[in-house]
């Protein structure tokens, strides 16, 4: 398999996960064809594999496979969760896989690996934990709030720190939605639904214009 610094830009790019749902096939099934060179693929400095979408429709031809149908370019939500325990991180990808929706998740295990990964992978929603050893999630969002370039972003904070931790540690910036742990996975569920919604009307519009 090719591993490339950089994707190409003309190009877009999922995860693993998500290539098996585009293709109806395992994950295994997905990191064979990658290994066979079947699917371009490269590897993120925190090393995330990311596969081309368009080298995925290519093998669909190619296959004649008869997949669910897939979600135009650009228009799946690119989710980073960041979280350093593993039975948590387990937790998000079994819903996440669950779900009948257009959603391409990386999941990373440190605040180091998501600020390697970050500027390559540009996520729509980035979810972090925010008690985390070496840079924690504080840092990690003040690090993020320094960029415009994600200004973008949509930012959910989850602890189960107390108010007073939380703001003896300078808080959370404005803008960033602080949520308790454990998680609501029905209230995820639903921020996804009304965001992936929110998307679909606002690049149905665009069309409009353009044909205006």
């Amino acid at each position: 398999m090719s591993h490339k610094a950089i994707p190409d830009a003309s190009d877009e790019y999922c995860g693993t996960s998500y290539a098996a749902k585009l293709l109806n096939l395992s994950v295994g099934s997905i990191q064979s064809l990658v290994e066979k060179n079947e699917l371009r693929a490269w590897k993120t400095q925190g090393g995330h594999r990311r596969i081309s979408i368009q080298s995925i429709y290519q093998y669909q031809n190619r296959a004649n496979l008869s997949p669910k149908n897939p979600m135009p370019q650009g228009r799946w939500l690119k989710v980073m969760v960041v979280e350093d325990d593993g039975p948590t991180r387990a937790m998000y990808q079994a819903h996440f896989d669950h779900w009948d929706m257009p959603i391409d998740v990386v999941l990373g295990a440190s605040g180091i690996e998501a600020l390697l990964d970050i500027p390559l992978v540009k996520p729509q929603v980035l979810i972090t934990d925010l008690r985390m050893p070496g840079i924690d999630g504080f840092e990690l969002i003040r690090s993020l709030s320094q960029h415009p370039q994600l200004s973008g972003m949509a930012v959910l904070a989850i602890t189960g720190m107390s108010p007073a931790e939380v703001a003896r540690k300078g808080g959370v910036p404005e803008g960033v939605q602080l949520l308790r742990k454990p998680l609501d996975m029905g209230w995820l569920h639903g921020y996804f639904h009304a965001l992936l919604s929110l998307r679909q009307l606002s690049q149905r519009q665009g069309q409009e214009s353009e044909m205006t």
